[in-house]
């Protein structure tokens, strides 16, 4: 497993711009993630030293030669989980490696894909859950269901084997995107996967039913959601991480609750500008630094 000081997941502004200050600093560092979505074609032209506008496209660009320039690694691979180790690091599961590190810096933005469930809200903390590893453990033997099309689903419905048999994915809709290693493990586990569109849930005390857009209704106990990519907030809900609605909360040395944890960028919620995002990665790379030299000392 290869180990590094400080993993930063995200490699949009905030995530770059502390990739740039970690590695600088003489921390092994590693950033995962692929075309945020600044990276586009559109124009910006409120940034900073650029009297002429620049394209989000070049301006990623330019800070990924800059991170690479002081060392740092970037590598276009989707994060799936983090975990604490027994070792007091995190471990990174992407769909290709496993990395262990020593540090955390979440810069992944607040996409969360909408399922589009009528009354979801309603029964969140019910039987409506976004995190295995919190809440598996309350389903044991009961029959689940993953809802989401990508290898984040197959991921979260393959971690649910250790407390269930009786695991479907529904897609709502959407064409699965699963690599051929995730499609082959779910062969394997027997997890059956739906296109049906779950459309409203029903049960008195907790989640008991789901109806189906064709009308059908059936039995279920637990809904994890997993939809698109996993998001800053899925990986808050893992680790423990303290939030407020959508995003997470830090302080401003952009840590969280969790030791050896930090947020910058729009997953923090404050202004969601390209300039606050950089700001904020700065920060966070500095007190990522800060703490990793409080270990050595230890």
């Amino acid at each position: 497993m290869e180990q590094k000081d400080i993993i930063i997941i995200g490699a949009g502004p905030a995530g770059l711009s502390a990739a740039i200050y970690t590695a600088r600093g003489g921390a092994s560092t590693l950033v995962l993630g692929c075309n945020p979505k600044v990276a586009g074609e559109y124009v910006i032209d409120n940034y900073f030293g650029f009297p002429k506008p620049i394209t989000g496209k070049e301006l990623i660009q330019r800070g990924i030669e800059q991170a690479k320039k002081f060392g740092a690694e970037i590598k276009c691979e989707k994060v799936l989980s983090i975990h604490f180790s027994n070792q007091n690091t995190f471990l990174v599961k992407t769909e290709t490696n496993q990395y262990e590190s020593k540090a955390i810096i979440l810069a992944t933005g607040v996409t969360r894909v909408r399922p589009g469930i009528d009354n979801l809200k309603d029964y969140e903390g019910k039987g409506v859950s976004y995190c295995v590893s919190c809440d598996g453990f309350f389903y044991k033997n009961k029959k689940v269901a993953v809802l989401g099309e990508g290898v984040f689903a197959a991921n979260q419905a393959l971690e649910l084997t250790e407390y269930t048999k009786q695991i479907t994915i529904f897609t709502q809709g959407k064409k699965p995107s699963f690599s051929q290693e995730f499609a082959k493990k779910l062969e394997s586990f027997k997890i059956p996967v739906r296109k049906d569109k779950i459309i409203s849930l029903k049960g008195n005390k907790g989640l008991e039913q789901i109806v189906l857009e064709n009308g059908d209704i059936e039995p279920l106990d637990g809904l994890f959601i997993a939809m698109g990519e996993a998001s800053s907030l899925d990986f808050a809900y893992t680790l423990g991480l303290t939030r407020k609605g959508v995003f997470i909360e830090a302080d401003f040395e952009q840590k969280t609750n969790i030791p050896g944890v930090f947020a910058a960028g729009d997953c923090v919620g404050r202004f969601l500008q390209i300039s606050v995002a950089v700001g904020e990665g700065a920060i966070a790379g500095k007190s990522a630094l800060n703490y990793i030299k409080t270990l050595t000392k230890s």
